[in-house]
């Protein structure tokens, strides 16, 4: 819990509290409060998610993000105490994409809310695309042509299920299917489902609890057979001079 610990801490210096005041305001003795701090206890569940609404930031924060090194306001952070890290610029303050390469991706659902997973993906920029968070996921399988197998859907985050557009395709992240890349149609208030383009592979429905994040399709990054598929620390720059780029417009089908 040394993470933890050093993260309370640095909240109440930061606010120039005392622990007696952050004890009162969770209702327990400074004497149970102090070894939060110097690490030597763990709180209860409830003690732990009075901290978090003490300090205004989620549970996932406190436990898994050293947050002395980032800008709290500009994290982002989603219903179940999920987190995405800042948006990243580049030298010129274009948005930087980050890259989920095929090797990746079956850790993608575990790692999806570590920072260090997040910090350690390739990131390229690509000028046309305006503000908001996007991220590169490699698609799998036939499902969706003209997608081939190996190339890789460029999406926008979208934070809630309201927001999505009946018809258009979006990458999926659920509990039960993992990563999928379908058009989709909200089937109600707590359902959605997901269709191929592919009329080989019959719709299917994933409920809201299922999933854990959506990602609008913005364009796709489609590759030369004579190009490697796998994006590593060498190939990001290759991929771009060596590669097709088809670029798809939001309005695509």
């Amino acid at each position: 819990m040394t993470l933890f610990s050093d993260n309370i801490k640095y909240l109440r210096s930061s606010r120039k509290e005392s622990q007696s005041k952050i004890a009162e305001a969770l209702d327990i003795k400074r004497s149970r409060y102090e070894p939060y701090e110097s690490g030597n206890a763990e709180p209860p569940y409830e003690i732990l998610k009075k901290m978090a609404q003490y300090f205004n930031i989620s549970i996932d924060l406190l436990l898994s993000v050293d947050i002395r090194k980032y800008d709290i306001e500009e994290l982002l952070t989603l219903e179940d105490n999920r987190i995405l890290l800042p948006i990243m610029i580049d030298a010129h303050g274009e948005n930087l994409i980050e890259i989920v390469p095929h090797k990746a991706r079956a850790g993608y659902l575990t790692g999806y809310a570590d920072p260090e997973f997040i910090e350690n993906l390739q990131r390229i920029s690509l000028p046309f695309l305006g503000s908001g968070k996007y991220r590169a996921f490699p698609v799998e399988g036939d499902s969706m042509p003209p997608h081939q197998d190996g190339s890789y859907i460029v999406g926008q985050f979208t934070e809630k299920l309201e927001d999505i557009k009946n018809g258009k395709t979006y990458i999926l992240i659920t509990k039960n299917q993992g990563m999928v890349y379908k058009r989709l149609n909200k089937n109600d208030n707590n359902s959605l489902m997901l269709i191929s383009d592919n009329t080989l592979y019959e719709p299917y429905k994933a409920k809201a609890s299922e999933i854990i994040e959506i990602w609008e399709y913005v364009c796709n990054i489609g590759f030369d057979d004579k190009v490697q598929r796998e994006v590593n620390d060498d190939s990001v720059k290759a991929m771009f001079s060596k590669l097709m780029l088809e670029i798809k417009t939001r309005k695509n089908g």
